[in-house]
């Protein structure tokens, strides 16, 4: 079955889609929107050393996903505002990952598929380790949910009540690293940001409770994955950027269902 590349490319989208959906609802209720971009935008730099030093991908783009998130725990609140430092932290990542890129006469890379994303390319290995990190996501944020809920609605009473608020954003940022580290060959550096906010967005309008929430999240990012798969494969378009797309269309249709349910 896995000799099917479409199958492989469905197996790799509902990967990714069922681990960054909900925990993109935590990024929106948090507003990190800008930290899911920065984390993204600094994977460029993790595929440029691992081609440079012929290593794994995504082990490259999940260390410089955690040095990233290391630096702006460390340095946020020290004389600069968190949007600064993550505006600065992006850009420089970027740069320095298409400086690297440029510098690589002796290394073959298709920089187009790192930015949007190349899913139709992914091998056996690919699927197994972006199933291997969206099940270890999936199950961070199952054990940890009460904990981060609680940190995320009110950090100062969940100190209170004995949660290391700290400790919880850092457990939040490695699962954000680990999305980033297993979305870079579906929707790539530029949309990974997009696909995180993109269907928890969506979800918002139609839930009631943050778990609710999180499934729907969850079931609008798959259905936006298969369904820009199908979209890509008919008519010829990149997967990546249809993907987002497709999810984008039903973040505008659950937003005015949530506006004509509030009028009625």
């Amino acid at each position: 079955m896995l000799d099917d590349f479409m199958v492989r490319a469905a197996l790799a989208g509902v990967g990714v889609a069922a681990a960054a959906a909900p925990l993109g609802c935590f990024v929106v209720w948090r507003r990190m929107a800008y930290f899911g971009d920065a984390t993204a935008h600094a994977a460029l730099l993790g595929v440029a050393l691992a081609l440079a030093f012929d290593g794994p991908i995504m082990l490259g783009v999940l260390a410089i996903s955690l040095l990233v998130a290391i630096m702006v725990s460390t340095l946020s609140g020290r004389g600069l505002a968190e949007d600064t430092l993550l505006g600065v932290l992006a850009h420089t990542m970027l740069a320095l990952g298409l400086l690297a890129v440029s510098l690589m006469s002796g290394v073959r890379m298709d920089l187009m598929a790192y930015l949007i994303g190349d899913i139709l390319a992914v091998s056996k290995s690919d699927v197994a380790l972006i199933w291997a990190g969206a099940a270890g996501v999936i199950g961070l944020l199952i054990w940890r949910w009460q904990a981060l809920l609680s940190v995320t609605l009110s950090p100062d009473l969940a100190t209170a009540s004995g949660i290391n608020a700290r400790r919880e954003q850092l457990i939040l940022t490695l699962a954000l690293a680990v999305v980033v580290a297993v979305a870079i060959k579906v929707v790539g550096a530029l949309l990974i940001s997009a696909l995180l906010i993109i269907p928890a967005a969506a979800a918002r309008p139609l839930a009631r409770t943050p778990e609710t929430m999180a499934l729907l999240a969850a079931c609008i990012g798959v259905f936006s994955a298969l369904g820009g798969l199908n979209a890509a494969f008919r008519w010829d378009t990149q997967t990546g950027p249809t993907i987002v797309s497709i999810a984008a269309a039903v973040f505008v249709l659950t937003t005015l269902v949530g506006i004509v349910r509030n009028r009625a």
